[in-house]
């Protein structure tokens, strides 16, 4: 067995050659590694939101709140349901919610796009554990006041703390700001269900949200619920409705990231082979003296590829450790469940670090196969006359 040390000595000695080989990979890895990122990052972020004890109720063929319509008299039956956890105060965990899109500019664009602007009653902020106010304070009752996520109002003109915006012909002053753990609420406006439905003219609600006192009655509240006639209702698992939200979007990033990275890494494998090549060609001797000295093709092929697979793995790790820094940049995108904007960041994870390191060892595998195989058929007597 020839020493990893050989193959270690030869990417040394050609150096520039190394580094810029093992560049044009780490761009490939930098971009596979990205892509994974932000796909994953979405899907954290709208997981995140649900809670595996909380139900969402929605009109029967609704896909989102935005389409969904909750009469008042369906949230009183709702209410009556016994799975239904009570507070500290002895009311029932259940809320009725109203979820509107309107159209803000965005501070660095001057742009409008769509925010949603939640309306919620107090029986919200405890189905929220997540959701913490961080400055100012909530709304009073009967006020035209809000509160808005960090991330929506750092993106949005008009929605600073302090700042108003005038919307469904009335101001509303921002009196406080929230964080959510990086949930998607982060990227809502939040106001007194009451006062937007009067606002917009509105009689019911989108959705209805409430928390079970045991998970596992889940099954049997939802077979009940969408029995009967009077709801036309469907209720899904809180998490698994916001993870929903996340498939197509998630879905589409990662085809046509990884269908640039296929691209990308084509010209990355073609530069591998061609440094390969070459370095058999420069070492024709060399490979005839270790031919001599007893070295079997096998061990002759099991070096070059060995010295392209640290070649790649060079590459790989610097790819991964500059796309680690994605993690500290916060993006947006349109949900496409709720045509509105939500912001999230990107996530490395540890399968996304293994698929990384995956890619690249095949990068250069199919890179250092070919050359290597070359290098091994050798024959002994020509390559010794080779100088």
């Amino acid at each position: 067995m020839i020493p990893l040390s050989y193959s270690f000595r030869n990417l040394w000695i050609r150096r520039m050659t190394t580094l810029l080989t093992a560049g044009g990979m780490a761009l490939v890895v930098f971009v596979f590694s990205a892509v994974l990122m932000l796909a994953n990052g979405l899907e954290k972020t709208l997981v995140s939101t649900g809670s595996d004890q909380n139900a969402i109720i929605l009109r029967k063929g609704s896909d989102s709140e935005v389409q969904s319509m909750i009469t008042r008299d369906q949230v009183n039956i709702l209410k009556s349901q016994p799975e239904i956890s009570t507070g500290p105060d002895g009311k029932a965990l259940v809320t009725g919610e109203v979820l509107v899109l309107i159209n803000l500019p965005k501070r660095a664009t001057n742009r409008p796009s769509n925010v949603e602007l939640r309306g919620v009653l107090p029986e919200s902020i405890p189905l929220r554990s997540q959701v913490k106010l961080i400055k100012g304070r909530f709304w009073q009752p009967g006020s035209s006041e809000i509160i808005v996520g960090t991330s929506v109002a750092k993106r949005f003109q008009g929605i600073g703390l302090g700042e108003s915006i005038h919307v469904a012909m009335r101001d509303w002053t921002v009196v406080g700001l929230f964080e959510s753990g990086g949930a998607a609420f982060e990227s809502e406006i939040w106001i007194d269900a009451e006062q937007l439905m009067q606002a917009f003219k509105r009689t019911i609600f989108s959705s209805v949200t409430l928390q079970l006192k045991n998970p596992n009655d889940f099954s049997s509240l939802k077979t009940r619920l969408e029995a009967d006639p009077r709801l036309t209702v469907t209720a899904e698992r809180e998490k698994e409705y916001y993870t929903k939200q996340s498939k197509v979007l998630a879905m589409f990033i990662r085809i046509l990231g990884i269908f640039v990275t296929v691209i990308f890494s084509l010209g990355a494998t073609i530069g591998a082979m061609i440094t390969m090549y070459a370095s058999v060609s420069n070492r024709t001797v060399e490979i005839g003296t270790l031919r001599a000295l007893g070295f079997r093709r096998r061990h002759i092929l099991t070096a070059f590829l060995m010295e392209s697979l640290f070649l790649s793995l060079v590459g790989g790790g610097a790819g991964l450790f500059f796309a680690s820094f994605l993690q500290t940049l916060t993006v947006s995108t349109t949900n496409f469940a709720t045509f509105s904007e939500i912001a999230f960041s990107f996530s490395l994870s540890p399968s996304i670090f293994l698929a990384s390191f995956l890619f690249t060892l095949m990068m250069g595998f199919a890179g250092g196969v070919l050359p290597a195989v070359q290098a091994a058929r050798r024959n002994i007597v020509q390559a010794l006359r080779s100088t």
